[in-house]
C-alpha cells in the first residue's frame, strides 16, 4: 500500500469542519471583554486577607465611609411600604427623577426635565446604556487616557470604537484640544470626558472645560462626561460641567453621575443618565428589556441622598483630602517615583518608569504589572498597575482607606522600593 504523501506547493490539504454556532461557548463579542482590572486587584486582596495575610489595598474605588444614617433609615422606611414591593417606572421613581433635576440645577448649572433623565443600576450601566443609545458598528469615541477600565470596554460592547488620546504627568493628565483634533477622524462621533479623573484625580479648569466644549461643538460632535466624583476636589479647586459652561452643547451632550462616590453608596446601585429627551426615551426603551428598573430601596435611599444637605460629603472630602497630602508626600519620598498632586477624586497616579529595569527584591520588573506583582508578593500592598488603564509605566492608588492603613501601606512600598538597585 502507498503511504499518502502530503499536500504539495498549491496543493489544497485536508478540509477542516465548520465549526457549529453551538460549539462555540461563549460569544466573540462577549469573550472579548476583559475583567475589571481594579475589581480583580481588589478581589485578589481580600482573597487573601481571608487567608490570613496582612494584604493592604489601595485596589478599591469606593469610600471607606458607611453611608450616612438618614439614607440608610429613609431605605429601611422603604422597605416596609408596600407600595415598593412591585414594578415601578422603568426609568426610575418621578420623586428621584425630580431630585436629580434639582440637584443638576444646584450642583452643576444645568437646567433639564424629568423626561431628560433615566435612573440606572449604578454609574457602570449609565455609561454603557448611554454608549450603546449613542452608538452604532464603527462609530469612534475619543478616550482621554489614562481613563477608567470601563469605559473601553463598554465602547467596544456598543459597537464602537475606541480611540485613546494620552496625556501623561507632564500635563497634569490633561488633553488638549490639539490631541483631540489630531485624533479626530470622519468616524468620530462622541468624546467621552471625565473631570474629575479615574484613575488620576486631574481635574480640568473651566478654560479648558470650555476650549474643549466649544471644539467638540464646532467639530458635530456629541460629549459623553462623566460627572460622579464632581464633588470631591480640594484646595479650592471645583470642577464644572461642561454643558454648563457652553449652554448650545447641551442638546449633543449626555452626563452620567450617580450617589456612589459622594454619599458613599457604592453598593446600592443607583446612577443615573441625563441628556436630551430623545436619547433618554431610546436608552429607556433599552433598559425596561435588560433590567427594568433599579430596586425600589435604593431609590428611595437616593432620594434621601439628593434632597439631604452635604454635611456628610463635606466630612468625607476632609478626610480624603488629608489622606491626599500624606500618600502624595510619602510616594514623593520614594527614588523613581514621580507622584503629581490629584485635585479630585481619591486617587494618585504615580509614574513608576524610573523603577522599571532595576532589581527589586531579586526581581527586574519590566513593566508596571510585573511591579504591581511584586509590590503585593514582597510588600502585600495591592496597587493597579497603569496598564489597566491604558497607559503603561504608572500605579493607581486609592486613598480611600483609613489613615493608618495608608501609612502602612505606603511605608511598606518605601522599605521594598527603596531597596531597588
Amino acid at each position: 500500500m502507498t503511504a499518502p504523501t502530503a499536500p504539495g506547493p498549491g496543493t489544497p490539504g485536508p478540509q477542516q469542519p465548520p465549526v457549529s454556532p453551538a460549539d462555540r461557548r461563549v460569544s466573540r463579542r462577549i469573550a472579548s471583554i476583559a475583567e475589571s482590572a481594579t475589581l480583580a486587584v481588589d478581589a485578589k486582596a481580600k482573597a487573601l486577607k481571608a487567608a490570613g495575610k496582612p494584604v493592604i489595598g489601595f485596589g478599591a474605588g469606593e469610600p471607606d465611609f458607611p453611608t450616612p444614617d438618614y439614607i440608610v433609615e429613609a431605605a429601611v422606611q422603604a422597605a416596609r411600604n408596600p407600595t415598593y414591593h412591585r414594578y415601578t417606572p422603568a426609568g426610575g421613581l418621578p420623586a428621584l427623577k425630580e431630585a436629580i433635576v434639582a440637584k443638576t440645577l444646584r450642583d452643576s448649572g444645568v437646567q433639564a426635565t424629568t423626561a431628560d433623565v433615566l435612573v440606572t443600576n449604578g454609574g457602570k450601566q449609565a455609561v454603557y446604556e448611554a454608549l450603546a443609545t449613542m452608538l452604532d458598528p464603527g462609530d469612534e469615541v475619543l478616550l482621554p487616557a489614562p481613563y477608567w477600565t470601563t469605559y473601553p470596554e463598554a465602547i467596544r460592547l456598543a459597537g464602537g470604537v475606541p480611540v485613546p488620546v494620552v496625556a501623561d504627568e507632564q500635563s497634569g493628565y490633561l488633553v488638549s484640544v490639539r490631541q483631540l483634533e489630531a485624533a479626530r477622524t470622519p468616524r468620530t462621533k462622541v468624546l467621552l470626558f471625565c473631570s474629575p479623573s479615574n484613575p488620576t484625580g486631574a481635574v480640568y479648569p473651566a478654560e479648558q472645560v470650555e476650549e474643549i466644549g466649544r471644539w467638540a461643538l464646532e467639530s458635530g460632535l456629541w460629549v459623553l462626561t462623566d460627572e460622579i466624583y464632581e464633588h470631591l476636589t480640594y484646595g479650592g479647586v471645583t470642577a464644572p460641567s461642561m454643558p454648563a459652561v457652553v449652554p448650545e452643547l447641551q442638546s449633543r451632550c449626555v452626563i452620567v453621575n450617580g450617589v456612589a462616590k459622594t454619599y458613599a453608596m457604592t453598593g446600592w446601585r443607583v446612577g443615573w443618565i441625563l441628556g436630551p429627551s430623545d436619547v433618554v426615551k431610546a436608552a429607556t426603551n433599552l433598559q425596561s428589556h435588560a433590567t427594568s428598573n433599579v430596586a425600589n430601596v435604593s431609590q428611595a435611599a437616593a432620594i434621601a441622598a439628593l434632597t439631604g444637605d452635604l454635611s456628610a460629603v463635606d466630612t468625607m472630602r476632609a478626610a480624603f483630602d488629608r489622606r491626599r497630602q500624606t500618600i502624595v508626600g510619602m510616594l514623593r519620598e520614594i527614588p523613581g517615583i514621580a507622584c503629581p498632586e490629584p485635585q479630585g477624586a481619591f486617587y494618585v497616579y504615580p509614574s513608576v518608569k524610573a523603577l522599571l529595569g532595576r532589581e527589586i527584591a531579586g526581581r527586574t520588573p519590566a513593566s508596571s504589572v510585573e511591579l504591581a506583582e511584586i509590590i503585593l508578593e514582597e510588600a502585600e500592598v495591592a496597587v493597579v498597575p497603569g496598564e489597566a488603564f491604558g497607559t503603561p509605566g504608572y500605579l493607581r492608588l486609592s486613598y480611600a482607606l483609613g489613615d493608618d492603613d495608608l501609612v502602612e501601606g505606603v511605608s511598606r512600598m518605601q522599605r521594598l522600593l527603596g531597596t531597588a538597585g
